[in-house]
Order: structure tokens, then sequence, then C-alpha cells
């Protein structure tokens, strides 16, 4: 995954967070009525589910339960109103 995916689906995901149109599910976790716990459900459902694929050796299943963890953590950095460079400003620190 490149840099510029992580870009263009921050991107897109803040669209959804002004615009909110109806059909999307991006914009129906920032109106949900549980608020920000329906994304942190997710979050924890996708991380069993990761676990789960990991003990399995599934590598397909692996890649699929990740992106969702990824796309899920996204839409919780944006609720936050944080953003990658946020993200990435940590990472460097760890180094």
């Amino acid at each position: 995954m490149t840099d510029d995916v992580l870009e263009e689906l921050f991107a897109v995901i803040e669209d959804r967070k002004e615009e909110l149109p109806e059909d999307s599910y991006t914009a129906s976790l920032f109106t949900h009525e549980k608020g920000e716990n329906a994304v942190l459900e997710k979050l924890g459902e996708e991380s069993t589910e990761l676990l789960l694929a990991a003990k399995d050796d599934d590598r397909e299943e692996i890649a699929h339960e990740s992106a969702d963890i990824v796309y899920h953590l996204l839409v919780l950095l944006a609720m936050k109103d944080m953003d990658l460079d946020d993200l990435r400003d940590e990472l460097a620190e760890r180094r």
C-alpha cells in the first residue's frame, strides 16, 4: 500500500465527514446514534477477525481484515480532528 492510497482514502473520509451523503457507509459512522462508539466497536470487531485470520494463517483474510482496521482507524482519526500527519509524527518518534 502506498502512502498515496492512504492520502486518497483519508481525503474521501474527510469529504464524507463534511458532506454526509445519505448513501455513504463512512458518513453513517459520523452520524451514528452511538457516536464514536460505533467506530470503536468496529475496530474491536475487526481486530478480533484479524487475530482469527492470523491464527488460521489465512493470508487473504489477514489482508482483508487489516484493510478494515486501517479504514476504521482513519475514520477515528478524522472523528478526533486528527490526520495522517499526526500518525506519521508518532510513528517517526518511535523509530
